[in-house]
């Protein structure tokens, strides 16, 4: 089968007015010439979307620990472009976020949506003053026998975790992670500049969910902010929902890292997909209202947030082109976590995970291994 698009995004340039071959449900080829029989998509085709960063969607939360929940958001997602995900944990007792690996790991084959490619563990090993929407009953110290655990519990599957750098043993807990083929984000911390410097020197290499949840940047005091600015290999998180991050914040943090090391997140969490109204973020309630979801104190709790508008967000706001856009929702994140092998990226040899945009970059196809799904 051949699909034309006025412009066939790449992870390292764009074809205007070419075809693109898929067969056995993997990317075959790119050709200018024209073939017998095509589908024209429209304006363009891009590598399907990447989300590392998302707790539930469709009024289903990866911490429900309930079985078919997964499957339900992969499928859900995929009106958002997602092909590829992380489902993510949030801070909880160690016996449930034991229950929530083992669940995912058991189900993740069988889901009919996006692609599972890994855990993330958003927690526990916190501190207080940044907690957000998480409850500090269970944050500590990091502890990798636990990491140890939820790795075999998932079947090997859980490859990125966040932690504060500030947290007793962080720096020795980040080389072992890393020894583990886990991936050390940075994140809900009150950590110095120095302190999160030298968890990036230990191997630290993602900042979560930038600006929310961190230390500021202050001219005598970098904070975890200013860390993220001036570590020049490391991924920078960021939610571009226009309620998480001021848009010249997105696009100064752009600035300082490159859009080559931004990683377009939604931190989603159930109500995405979902009318306005009352739902639960872990154990605490949250209601949903004016494109934000917010605990009874007023602090966001995740987002609500559709992957694909992210893409729209920042291109709207004039601070990426299509191009930056995708691939910060697709190839940035993908290789955040070492899965630029499997996605985020139409590559020969790739499965032929893609989506159509129209001229305003709304979804109108997501294709899963050749397959229309959406």
């Amino acid at each position: 089968m051949y699909y034309k698009a006025k412009h066939i995004i790449l992870e390292d340039k764009i074809l205007d007015d070419y075809f693109m071959k898929v067969e056995d449900g993997k990317i075959a080829g790119f050709t200018k010439n024209e073939p017998d029989e095509y589908e024209d998509l429209g304006e363009y085709i891009a590598p399907g979307l990447v989300d590392t960063h998302i707790h539930g969607y469709k009024n289903h939360d990866i911490m429900d620990i309930e079985q078919g929940a997964l499957n339900e958001i992969s499928k859900g997602i995929l009106e958002n472009g997602v092909t590829s995900f992380l489902p993510t944990t949030l801070t909880d007792t160690t016996e449930r976020l034991n229950a929530a690996c083992k669940i995912v790991g058991k189900e993740y084959k069988d889901v009919e949506g996006a692609k599972v490619r890994g855990i993330f563990l958003e927690g526990p090993f916190f501190t207080e003053k940044h907690k957000g929407a998480q409850n500090a009953d269970y944050m500590s110290d990091p502890d990798i026998e636990k990491l140890k655990k939820w790795k075999e519990l998932s079947n090997g599957l859980v490859n990125k975790i966040a932690i504060a750098p500030e947290r007793a043993g962080a720096n020795e807990f980040i080389k072992k992670a890393n020894d583990m083929g886990v991936y050390v984000a940075l994140g809900h911390s009150d950590a110095d500049y120095d302190t999160a410097v030298s968890a990036v020197d230990a191997g630290a290499n993602i900042f979560v969910h930038v600006y929310n949840g961190m230390s500021p940047l202050h001219h005598r005091n970098p904070g975890m902010v200013g860390a993220c600015m001036d570590t020049k290999d490391t991924i920078a998180e960021i939610i571009c929902d226009g309620h998480h991050v001021n848009k010249h914040a997105a696009n100064i943090m752009m600035n300082a890292k490159g859009r080559d090391h931004i990683a377009l997140i939604t931190d989603c969490m159930m109500a995405g997909g979902m009318p306005e109204g009352d739902y639960k973020l872990g154990e605490f309630p949250v209601k949903v209202q004016n494109g934000t979801a917010r605990l009874e104190s007023g602090s966001l709790a995740g987002s609500i947030l559709k992957l694909n508008d992210a893409v729209k967000n920042v291109c709207e706001w004039d601070i990426a082109d299509v191009f930056e856009a995708v691939n910060m929702a697709s190839l940035v994140p993908a290789k955040s976590v070492g899965i630029d092998d499997v996605c985020g990226k139409l590559k020969v040899g790739y499965d032929a995970d893609f989506i159509a945009l129209d001229k305003d970059l709304n979804i109108t196809h997501t294709y899963l291994d050749g397959v229309r799904r959406f």
